[in-house]
């Protein structure tokens, strides 16, 4: 690993930055999750020499009420200083994210298309559709934060997105402890799915102007956030896309039982963009090797 993974402050803060080479990869969570959740890829990841960010969203890691109070646009503008701090040390930024954290990511790719050479998503979700959602979440989609008719919290329900019983347990009983810093909180605030509704709302309309190419897991059984969100993205994205559907994960992937597997396509992935952007910028030396030779003297 070219550098230790560190918290980038000792309070409130759980971001995790891993410092490496001029190559960088941007990981957001999820809603009411934490950078915790992504720590296995950002490890692998940062195994070859990448630098590595996963940054916390603004109103996140803390109590169901702080992120209750967030909105939308602050946990972007979360994602917008993660990726300035990371521009300062890197040439070649891929982007990425867990569940609505590859939403966030898709935002950033559009708003900054010179700043982000690719996106990494796991499980993506426009849509909470998976099987073990209730019946009411149908109607959640049609919520947005100007039309919030009450403030309660809707709990996380079983399997809480991991199928590995083992790390469930792990992840439930921290939840349980009120450790937020770790594992997210344990019921999400309806406020915060409207919030979530309304950022969906503008990137679909964006989708096509999005040309970066784009690395997609899902899992075919996800519980939260069926497969069918990722096949809308294949067909509405306006650039490349390659999708590996998982068969023995729910929708954390990053934490699930293929979680290798997730961490080592994601390694393939964006090992073959550095390959790329270090030819694209041999091409370039060389050409203005030879304007510069083709330069009439005197």
């Amino acid at each position: 690993m070219s550098g230790s993974l560190e918290f980038l402050d000792a309070g409130p803060d759980r971001s995790l930055f891993i410092p490496g080479g001029r190559l960088g990869v941007l990981l957001v969570h999820g809603l009411g999750g934490t950078p915790v959740e992504l720590r296995f890829v950002a490890q692998a990841l940062a195994r070859q020499g990448h630098t590595v960010y996963c940054c916390q969203l603004a109103g996140h890691c803390g109590t169901p009420e702080e992120l209750r109070r967030s909105t939308w646009k602050e946990w972007y503008a979360s994602v917008e200083a993660a990726h300035d701090k990371l521009r300062k040390h890197c040439d070649t930024i891929v982007a990425g994210g867990l569940s609505m954290g590859g939403i966030l990511a898709l935002h950033l790719a559009y708003n900054r298309p010179n700043g982000v050479q690719g996106l990494l998503l796991f499980a993506p979700t426009l849509r909470l559709d998976g099987w073990a959602m209730p019946w009411h979440s149908k109607l959640l989609r049609f919520v947005r934060p100007t039309r919030v008719p009450l403030e309660f919290d809707l709990p996380e329900r079983e399997p809480y997105g991991i199928k590995d019983e083992r790390m469930r347990a792990i992840v439930v009983s921290s939840m349980q402890s009120g450790n937020a810093g770790e594992a997210g909180v344990f019921s999400t605030p309806l406020r915060s799915f409207a919030n979530m509704n309304a950022l969906v709302a503008v990137v679909r309309r964006n989708l096509p102007r999005i040309k970066q190419p784009a690395f997609i897991v899902h899992p075919r059984d996800d519980d939260m956030a069926s497969l069918r969100n990722t096949q809308y993205l294949q067909s509405h994205l306006g650039g490349l896309v390659e999708t590996l559907v998982l068969d023995n994960s729910y929708h954390i992937v990053t934490l699930d039982q293929q979680r290798h597997l997730v961490a080592d396509r994601s390694v393939e992935f964006v090992g073959r963009l550095a390959r790329a952007s270090a030819r694209t910028g041999r091409d370039r030396q060389t050409k203005a090797h030879k304007d510069a030779r083709s330069e009439p003297k005197g």
